[in-house]
């Protein structure tokens, strides 16, 4: 890798986005008719430098990438929100959990709230690494935000994490008043894994007729582990989420013989659609799975479940944790914590 290309790359990340729609003129890639986004391309095209096609790296040297790369490229909240660590009960023992809450928010009284789910290939992703998103999300909501840790694979495999994601959930439930929050209106979210095990969470909710959220956010869903939609064959080589990539973090998280087109992992399957409640799902056209997330959309609308689909068609998988070089990530977060203040205020 040359070390004057490297730099190059980063400039362009760091540039103003006009600048950088200059440097590309009408070179950006189109995808069935969605051309990228300048600034989310600066982004691919330093990726693509950094990982070396066709190499897998080490689980922990995944994990300290994404960290970094989040660390390095996400704005940090510049609101007013209170956190506070906490843990909920996980499967097998307690798990690290964050609640936020917004300036102004009254504990006296019972307030809605979102349960989020960090993404990362089931494998990697953290409460930190979802912080500023979070936060962002509690203060643009005007909700009280509770991020929690579910178990990572390899060294916890499926169905760890899903089962985790349940009994926290039920326990937030449980919880709630304890925590100031209306225990009827919390809203279930996530982004990529983060947002597949939410779909998998409602999926066995709904089957075991126990209580459901009020809402569901799901940023760029992971719902089908076929992996033969056309965006993913389109954009099987895409830096930020290649074929080869997903593939591996399936393997991971259920690895041989474990069959992964059960509901819980591939919520697309699922018989229990119908009474799930109101839904918003995001899609970024540069992201493999923007077909996953519109096809469950359909699934879901078809189910007579009221949906909201809020499309990026120039943006990559990823790019609301980018919001410090992506300026379309923070028009991304304000639309989806617009949607949890009307959702969580007005029934469906």
């Amino acid at each position: 890798m040359s070390k004057v290309k490297l730099i190059a790359a980063l400039l362009r990340v760091l540039m103003p986005e006009a600048l950088v729609r200059l440097l590309y003129g009408g070179r950006l890639p189109v995808v069935a008719g969605r051309q990228a986004d300048p600034k989310a391309q600066a982004v691919a095209d330093l990726v693509a430098l950094v990982r070396q096609p066709g190499v897998v790296p080490t689980v922990e040297e995944s994990r300290e990438q994404l960290a970094g790369f989040v660390a390095r490229f996400d704005a940090p909240c510049v609101d007013p929100v209170t956190r506070e660590d906490m843990t909920l009960p996980g499967s097998e023992g307690p798990r690290p959990a964050r609640i936020y809450r917004p300036e102004g928010f009254d504990q006296s009284r019972p307030q809605p709230a979102l349960m989020y789910l960090h993404g990362g290939g089931w494998i990697q992703g953290s409460i930190d690494s979802h912080d500023a998103l979070c936060a962002k999300l509690a203060a643009r909501a005007g909700i009280c935000v509770v991020s929690f840790s579910y178990r990572l694979a390899p060294e916890h495999s499926f169905p760890a994490a899903p089962q985790d994601v349940r009994t926290g959930y039920l326990a937030l439930r449980a919880q709630a008043a304890e925590l100031g929050i209306d225990g009827d209106r919390i809203a279930l979210g996530g982004d990529s894994a983060g947002a597949n095990l939410a779909a998998s969470l409602l999926h066995s909710l709904s089957e075991a007729k126990l209580p459901l959220p009020w809402a569901q956010v799901l940023v760029y869903p992971a719902v089908d582990a076929r992996l033969n939609s056309e965006s993913i064959q389109a954009l099987q080589d895409h830096p930020l989420l290649a074929m080869s990539r997903m593939k591996w973090y399936l393997d991971l998280y259920a690895p041989e013989p474990q069959d992964k087109l059960v509901p819980e992992i591939s919520p697309l399957m699922s018989p229990c659609l119908t009474g799930q409640p109101q839904a918003f799902v995001l899609v970024a056209g540069h992201d493999p799975l923007w077909e996953d997330g519109l096809s469950y959309a359909a699934a879901l609308e078809a189910a007579g479940v009221a949906v909201t689909v809020a499309r990026y068609p120039g943006q990559v998988h990823g790019f609301l944790n980018l919001s410090k070089v992506i300026p379309q990530a923070d028009t991304a977060i304000s639309e989806v914590g617009d949607w949890l203040r009307q959702a969580l205020e007005n029934p469906a």
